[in-house]
């Protein structure tokens, strides 16, 4: 049997340098990549050979899982959606995330202008042991409308 894991999620953004600084900002990651990329038609399902893209990576706490990949088309541009999502659907993810103190991820989104689709709010969760897991949750999207629930968990 093989063995998996999830290393990166990439999510192609309309401006990387807003973007960078919202995951730089808002979930404190750091950039572990960037750099320019010529596609070669084969290995993304968007765009076509020769596009230039510009990926930047971003990791958390951990060195090898939950990293953050952005990437633009820079020639030829990608066109963008012209609404930005403001609920999820089928299609879109949902990033969930930790964090030790939630109210000051809160206050440096409303600085950015973050969308805010719920201020932080204590709730429960039932977890996979049986146990109630207590929480406060902040649900936001990002500039490009990728959601993230963000939780601090109450011990």
């Amino acid at each position: 049997m093989a063995t998996t894991t999830v290393k990166r999620t990439t999510l192609i953004v309309r401006d990387i340098e807003a973007s960078s600084k919202w995951y730089e900002e808002i979930l404190d990651m750091s950039l572990y990549y960037d750099d320019t990329i010529t596609l070669s038609g084969q290995g993304l399902a968007a765009g076509k050979k020769g596009d230039v893209t510009h990926l930047k990576i971003y990791k958390c706490s951990d060195p090898v899982i939950g990293m953050i990949g952005l990437l633009q088309w820079l020639d030829p541009e990608l066109p963008a959606p012209e609404k930005i999502p403001t609920k999820v659907d089928y299609g879109n993810p949902t990033f969930v995330v930790d964090t030790d103190n939630v109210d000051e991820v809160y206050k440096k989104a409303l600085a950015l202008g973050t969308h805010i689709h719920s201020e932080p709010h204590e709730w429960s969760v039932r977890g996979a042991d049986g146990n109630m897991i207590n929480f406060i949750t902040l649900s936001v999207f990002d500039p490009d409308g990728y959601f993230y629930e963000i939780n601090q968990r109450l011990t």
